[in-house]
């Protein structure tokens, strides 16, 4: 299959400031316009746009209501294609794109804080807040590039991953740096995106052939190749984080089957690349 996640951008000014996806999937519809309403009240012009991956498309009630734009695919193609779907809708409106999971709560100005701070380093690609757990606390979802041993390590031995190679784990989620300034880092969270329009011109979309997972980290490290991939902690949003992969069998499968199409892709042992990106820090 051949990739199918390029996109034109047309030259010249936009009518947003930034266009925000939201790919949802049976979410609760209080939820959905919680989210919907907290990125309209920025002080920034955004237009979102709802992608309804359901069975059905109840929740196009809840975007009418808020006034965002919603597409029905009318069959689950998966996170990646959702999302493009709203970016070749939108992508050439706006300068900036956010991907946004429906769990995330924003902070009341994280979308000003991550567009003064792209506007003022040309040449960032790609940026992402701190992200919170409902309680407060980090959840550390900054990283390098995967080795085959990295996921290995964290999605089938779990804690013991952690017991059994502490400093490999510590180094793989950036543990060893001080994070507490903005800082390059090669490998960034999905569930949360704020993307320049004009480098994703050049870098492409999401790659399709990932129904869920990996598909962020792919996308990372394409934008790396061109401009800086960045952590910026001066705002947070709160993230469900429910890790659904490592409660359900066939998620289990879905995340391994993407694991296999990535390094497949860009390779397994021998990926210079990735050793390059990861040096960058």
């Amino acid at each position: 299959m051949t990739e199918q996640h390029n996109v034109a951008l047309p030259s010249g000014s936009y009518q947003y400031d930034i266009a925000a996806s939201i790919v949802v999937f049976h979410t609760d519809a209080g939820e959905l316009s919680d989210l919907i309403m907290s990125l309209q009240r920025s002080s920034l012009s955004v237009r979102v746009t709802v992608v309804d991956n359901s069975s059905t498309d109840a929740l196009r009630t809840v975007a009418n209501q808020t006034g965002a734009l919603y597409l029905y695919p009318g069959a689950n193609g998966g996170f990646g294609k959702g999302h493009n779907l709203a970016m070749r809708e939108t992508l050439h409106l706006a300068r900036y794109h956010a991907v946004v999971n429906p769990d995330i709560i924003l902070s009341h100005d994280t979308l000003e804080r991550l567009y003064v701070f792209m506007e003022e380093n040309p040449g960032v690609g790609h940026v992402m807040p701190a992200i919170l757990n409902p309680d407060g606390s980090e959840q550390r979802l900054t990283k390098r590039l995967p080795k085959p041993s990295d996921l290995f390590l964290r999605r089938f031995l779990g804690e013991w991953g952690k017991r059994l190679a502490p400093a490999h784990w510590a180094q793989y989620e950036l543990r060893d740096r001080n994070l507490a300034s903005p800082s390059s880092v090669p490998c960034l969270s999905g569930c949360f995106m704020f993307l320049r329009s004009s480098l994703l011109e050049q870098v492409g979309l999401f790659d399709e052939r990932y129904f869920m997972y990996m598909e962020d980290v792919d996308l990372c490290r394409r934008i790396g190749s061109k401009s800086k991939t960045m952590f910026f902690p001066g705002t947070t949003v709160i993230h469900g984080y429910s890790k659904g992969s490592y409660k359900n069998y066939r998620l289990t499968f879905t995340h391994l089957l993407s694991a296999i199409r990535y390094f497949k892709k860009w390779g397994w042992f021998f990926d210079r690349e990735r050793d390059h990106l990861n040096r960058l820090l």
